[in-house]
């Protein structure tokens, strides 16, 4: 027999309740995970059971133990049981560490007198044997006849264990009489306090293990072995049995624990549409969508939890593996194909705006098996799918989402909390199209028909990156990189996503788990910067918009939050998805980010770094007014964050890279207070716009601050901050700003020492100082970026060229970057795509393409 012969109720429950953040697996000893045998000396564990004991022990957040009546060293001795599961003895009483409850001499010799006892009425009855434990005496009648038996039972009850200050505990054929309280529910509950368990599982066979059983509750997991009457809610027939759920329950821990076959991060595409993203995979499995919003929960999350996080899966019928995928060029539609079957997927722009849809459209001579499990909430809402004759209802969900499939026959299954669909569809007589609709019932066909709409779709890509000015090194990949941040503009609001996702690792099986699926002033005006530089000016001004309507919710710019949810409110609290294992098992999966209220005092230089890059243009695409060039409003922007800086720049601050600890005077956070007084006395000079002369004042005050506080004699170089030797890859930015001349030698050492500090063949670390946090991260993508510019401000054009050719090595085999990547497994890390690579990687093309004196 396997696993699978089990009751398919219980392996539903074990299924569950592996998913809980800290599970405590207990069980009892005899006739649980050791058979019943007339030789008590003799009763082994199954060796399944102990393999299976050992293993779930080892997993992380787990706890396994054994709670049995025998004497603690004699449960030691038996049942061989490795030190990892914890044993607690004496029907709960008797732990590793002592007695729950200590023996006083007087129940010492109560004790005694017990065994005495005990020791005549077995003296009197054949085949009955006493047992002596350190707090309690058993008297066993397993091998005495039934007659016998019970006439030894019956002395024992009507006359020790009517003794005061004897706890009586009867069993199968035994009946112990304890001098100190014995409760195996007590004891479970305690293991439960020690360790934090969420859900506890536990397995008896006995009376003995009813106390045991009556303490669980909510997502807790009783199985009863063998017949009677119990409180557990699950039962299995015998020893055999407990091994194999203890094997099955141990699978989908480990499983779960582990995360699912994770595909690499770098090999996820992405699809866009003005105001939603989704990532495929790389064999065309739907592994990432949120709705309402991208920074809403996800109707799938396979990335983060595998198929039981919610799929939309379509592979032939006989299995292969892909031959290719590939965006349609200038588009954000994506093609994957196998020997005799394409699948086309993109996100439709003509939906309402309370809509997220997506279309799939199945073409070729194959077979195909379509699996479509939508889990709404991140999987926390139970579903039900109906099928119709147009296509399938989700029926539970906060929000209506139906999938519209015209032909198609499915089959509905369940695992008893969730529904999916399954469908094997043949499309050799035409392409089948299959509509996802999240935020409607509407299954009727579209006022549009499907190539019309894809037309649609694909021309409002094709069209804009028409008319880009993009760098002539590497422009296919320029071009991906730039509709990739398009891609991340949310063109309802004006803001603009850091990335697509959350909490893909910089450390894979790490807490370095972040939610960017929101907006950063930083990040977006670094974005919308970029898309300038391209010759797109219309995401900067949308984006400066909504910077505007945030600050009519502040009582001053200076206290302007790091970052904002899509429609520029205050995001929640950071949360934890606990029924999410993480991509490849890295937790914990966050919603929100706690850096909303850190104190960032670089904010304020990129949005007037991005509003004098927007003047300067306009002013190339002909706007030749100055008042037209630099608006009034962009102007008052300007003021407002100069004023920011004139209040707080003095201020410690938690810097870029919003470490958890306590603030520091962060030299890139100086520096982005020094750019924004410069820019925008630039803006005033260029463009005739009145200034205090108080900010020249402060310019000169803030560069000779850093440039005292900041440089560290002893390692040649400027460092993180003022109060330390550690090195930062932002502290670059001494140089790329302007603020030290790139020809001063310092700049030039900081360079040197960021290389060697920093620098690990094709990425550059952010830094290498404790922040606080356990485990280690990747390089960053946008670091690599900065010491390619570096480089080239000082001279190393060589180093830039190869450099920039290595981080162009690692973008994804459809041209995405991740956050970060890890050059000795060679793999990407951090969310993806993430916005601060491709605008890195767009800049380090444009600065190759520049004669050197253009770069000062």
């Amino acid at each position: 027999m396997s696993a699978q012969d089990l009751p398919l109720e219980l392996r539903r429950a074990l299924s569950r309740v592996a998913r809980v953040p800290r599970l405590l697996i207990a069980s009892d000893y005899d006739g649980t995970i050791a058979p019943i045998v007339s030789d008590p000396t003799k009763a082994f564990p199954h060796r399944e059971s102990v393999s299976a004991l050992r293993a779930l022990a080892g997993l992380t957040g787990t706890t396994a133990a054994v709670i049995s009546g025998r004497a603690l060293r004699d449960l030691a001795a038996l049942s061989r049981l490795p030190v990892e599961v914890q044993l607690i003895g004496s029907h709960g009483s008797e732990f590793d560490v002592g007695f729950v409850h200590a023996i006083d001499n007087d129940a010492k010799q109560l004790l005694t007198e017990v065994q005495a006892a005990l020791s005549r009425v077995a003296a009197d009855n054949p085949g009955v044997t006493v047992e002596t434990k350190p707090a309690s005496v058993a008297l066993h009648v397993r091998n005495a006849t039934p007659e016998i038996g019970l006439r030894a039972m019956q002395n024992v009850r009507q006359g020790p264990a009517c003794w005061v200050g004897v706890q009586v505990t009867e069993g199968k054929s035994v009946i112990e009489l304890a001098v100190i309280p014995t409760d195996k529910g007590t004891a479970l509950e305690t293991i439960r306090h020690q360790e934090s368990a969420a859900a506890a599982v536990f397995f008896g066979d006995d009376v003995t293990d009813e106390k045991a059983f009556r303490v669980l509750s909510g997502p807790d997991i009783g199985i009863k072995v063998g017949e009677g009457e119990s409180l557990a809610k699950y039962r299995v027939d015998s020893t055999e049995e407990v091994a194999r759920a203890l094997a099955f329950l141990l699978e989908e821990r480990r499983t779960w624990l582990a995360g699912a076959s994770a595909p690499r991060i770098e090999r996820l595409s992405m699809l866009a549409s003005p105001r939603s993203v989704a990532l495929l995979t790389p064999d065309a499995t739907v592994t990432w969508l949120c709705h309402p919003e991208p920074d809403s929960a996800a109707v799938f999350a396979h990335l983060l939890g595998g198929p039981q996080a919610g799929h939309f899966t379509i592979a032939p019928e006989r299995a292969a593996l892909p031959l290719s995928q590939r965006y349609v060029d200038g588009t954000m539609t994506v093609e994957t194909r196998w020997a005799s079957l394409q699948v086309v997927d993109y996100l439709p722009h003509d939906v309402a705006p309370n809509r997220t849809d997506l279309t799939r459209v199945i073409t070729g001579e194959a077979k195909a098996v379509v699996t479509f499990a939508p889990r709404p909430e991140f999987g926390q809402v139970p579903v039900t799918i109906e099928a119709h004759p147009d296509g399938l209802r989700v029926l539970g969900t906060n929000d209506p989402m139906v999938l519209r499939s015209p032909g198609v026959e499915w089959e509905i299954l369940t695992d008893g909390t969730h529904s999916s669909a399954r469908a094997v569809i043949a499309p050799s007589h035409g392409p089948i199209v299959l509509e996802l609709r999240c935020g409607t019932n509407h299954l009727a066909p579209a006022a549009v028909s499907e190539p019309d709409r894809r037309r649609d779709a694909e021309s409002y890509w094709s069209q804009w990156a028409a008319g880009l000015e993009l760098p002539a090194l590497k422009p296919d990949l320029m071009k991906r990189s730039a509709l990739t941040l398009r891609g991340l503009v949310h063109a309802p609001s004006g803001s603009i996503l850091a990335a697509a996702t959350t909490s893909l690792p910089e450390d894979i099986g790490g807490v370095r788990n972040w939610d960017y699926r929101y907006c950063w002033l930083r990040d977006a005006s670094l974005t919308a910067q970029a898309l300038v530089s391209l010759g797109s000016l219309h995401e900067a001004e949308k984006f400066l918009d909504w910077v505007h309507r945030v600050l009519e919710t502040l009582p001053g710019p200076e206290r302007l939050h790091p970052l904002y949810t899509l429609y520029g409110e205050t995001l929640p609290p950071e949360a934890v998805i606990d029924q999410l294992p993480g991509y490849a098992g890295s937790r914990p999966v966050r919603v929100g980010n706690a850096a909303n209220m850190q104190v960032q005092l670089d904010v304020f230089g990129p949005i007037v770094d991005l509003i004098a890059s927007l003047a300067h243009g306009r002013q190339h695409k002909g706007i030749t007014d100055p008042a037209e060039a630099l608006p009034n409003a962009d102007w008052e922007l300007v003021h407002a964050m100069v004023s920011a800086v004139q209040r707080r720049w003095q201020e410690p601050d938690h810097g870029i890279w919003e470490i958890r600890g306590n603030p520091r005077h962060h030299v890139y956070s100086k520096v982005m207070g020094w750019l924004t007084i410069d820019r925008a006395l630039t803006l005033a000079q260029k463009f005739d716009r009145p200034v205090d002369p108080a900010w020249m004042t402060l310019r000169d005050t803030i560069a000779d601050e850093v440039t005292t506080k900041g440089w560290n004699e002893e390692v040649q170089s400027f460092t993180a901050a003022y109060d330390g030797s550690d090195l930062d890859a932002a502290t670059l930015h001494i140089g790329l700003s302007g603020l030290v001349d790139p020809s001063d030698p310092r700049f030039a050492a900081t360079v040197v020492a960021t290389e060697a500090e920093l620098r690990s063949g094709s990425t550059v670390y952010r830094y290498h100082h404790d922040d606080g946090l356990p485990g280690g991260e990747g390089g960053f993508h946008l670091c690599a970026a900065w010491l390619v510019e570096a480089y080239l401000l000082i001279g190393k054009r060589s180093d830039a060229e190869a450099l920039f050719a290595q981080l162009v090595d690692v973008a994804g085999p459809t041209g995405l970057l991740s956050e970060e990547y890890d050059p000795v497994a060679e793999r990407s890390l951090g969310n993806h795509p993430q916005a601060y690579s491709h605008l890195g990687l767009l800049r380090c093309a444009q600065l190759l393409g520049k004669p050197v004196e253009a770069l000062v």
